[in-house]
């Protein structure tokens, strides 16, 4: 997952990034409302994290503008206003989620997890494909009934094919959930994630279309 994560408070916004990236997340962190607004517009995240104190523009006028302008990616409030007309309004602004300060970071990624899965329209936390099996709510893969062990960098990338199952995954929108905004990517990096994934699943799983991405075929196996 690609999160986008708006925290004003430093030490929070820090520790709330390390422990989304320890679980192989990729994390764009900014402080303001002007900020977030601009990058929730332009980048295509599997979820945003929002504070609604924020300076520059206040966290719901910053959702609220993402929905007007037809940006559907799942959005977890996370705030200490615990007021019930707080919470209304969040989610008249187009939340789909509402965490009160403090939390367990744990909670937080468990939300998180289901938002995004809801999103691409699975309903259910075990997604199978094959002899391949994702615990999303977890975020651990099994290969035959045995854990399968991956880099940060292969998690993301078959987790997306995962969850998109039987889909063509563009090339480009593979490397925009992959990569936090300000990374340097090579030019080659997709092609090698891929390469190891596919020794490490089996090469069938995972289709090339040319000119266009990958897919994970799953079909009647699914």
């Amino acid at each position: 997952m690609r999160i986008l994560l708006v925290e004003d408070d430093h030490d929070l916004g820090e520790a709330i990034a390390r422990a989304l990236r320890s679980e192989n997340c990729a994390v764009d962190l900014v402080r303001d409302g002007i900020d977030a607004q601009h990058l929730g517009d332009t980048e295509p995240y599997d979820a945003a994290v929002l504070d609604l104190g924020l300076p520059g523009q206040d966290g719901g006028k910053v959702l609220t503008a993402w929905r007007e302008a037809g940006r559907d990616m799942p959005v977890l409030v996370l705030t200490a206003r615990d007021a019930w007309a707080d919470k209304v309004s969040a989610f008249k602004a187009g939340a789909d989620d509402y965490l009160i300060k403090p939390f367990r970071v744990e909670e937080l990624m468990m939300r998180l997890r289901a938002l995004v899965r809801r999103a691409a329209g699975h309903a259910q936390s075990r997604i199978a494909c094959g002899p391949l099996v994702f615990e999303s709510q977890t975020g651990q893969f099994e290969l035959d009934g045995l854990p399968l062990r991956l880099t940060a960098f292969e998690w993301r990338v078959l987790s997306l094919l995962t969850l998109r199952r039987d889909v063509v995954v563009e090339r480009l929108d593979l490397l925009d959930h992959v990569y936090e905004g300000d990374a340097d990517v090579d030019s080659n990096s997709l092609e090698v994630i891929i390469g190891r994934l596919r020794r490490k699943i089996g090469a069938h799983l995972i289709e090339t279309v040319r000119g266009r991405g990958y897919r994970l075929q799953c079909g009647a196996n699914a």
